[in-house]
């Protein structure tokens, strides 16, 4: 099984068979072992991967000690693998050359925070209607509820304006363009959520 911890660095294009492709560039690993948990001892089974060097200052006693156990300096991000079996001892680490050209993925990432929205950008609604008798502010407006004297409230789950994005999203079957080893670098063709910078859990 395939996985590993990246983060978006960019994006760039390339000539796949022949075809300019546009992909997003994804600084992927190393990723170090920093755990293997048991069915056993924790209840379940999972591989845990850290990436992405960290102040010591920054770190608080307890994972000092986590990272010391394996070995190596702290790091910024942890993830765990369910039921992933790198074949790799704590300490030893997971690089990009576990992925191939044309390989399909899943990408886990957390998607642009965009703020508070109203309804028209948060769930695309096309507002109250046309400006004309009086309705001078309207055009974005949600319009009516729908809930009268009975049952004199507001349903759970009614699509209203809200903080929209900084959710997790997961996007099926990416294609790999390009694994460049040496750099530690994955071209990616497809949608990856969230932006340059962020953290993004790859598998496949």
């Amino acid at each position: 099984m395939k996985g590993i911890i990246g983060k978006k660095a960019g994006m760039t294009s390339v000539f796949d068979n022949g075809k300019h492709t546009p992909v997003t560039v994804i600084e992927a690993g190393p990723c170090i072992v920093t755990q293997l948990k048991t069915q056993e001892v924790d209840g379940y089974k999972a591989t845990q991967l850290a990436f992405d060097e960290k102040r010591e200052k920054s770190t608080t006693k307890a994972m000092k000690g986590h990272f010391k156990k394996a070995g190596t300096t702290p790091k910024r991000k942890l993830h765990e693998f369910r039921d992933y079996d790198f074949g790799k001892a704590v300490g030893e680490a997971v690089t990009v050359t576990n992925f191939e050209d044309g390989d399909l993925i899943n990408i886990k990432g957390v998607s642009k925070g965009k703020g508070f929205q109203g309804v028209v950008k948060r769930h695309g609604f096309s507002g109250v209607g046309m400006g004309t008798h009086g309705q001078h502010d309207r055009s974005r407006a949600p319009g009516s509820l729908g809930a009268s004297s009975d049952p004199s409230h507001v349903f759970k789950g009614l699509r209203m304006a809200g903080r929209t994005g900084g959710e997790i999203i997961e996007v099926l079957n990416l294609k790999v363009v390009k694994v460049l080893a040496e750099e530690n670098i994955l071209l990616i063709k497809g949608a990856v959520p969230g932006a340059i910078g962020g953290y993004v859990i790859i598998e496949g």
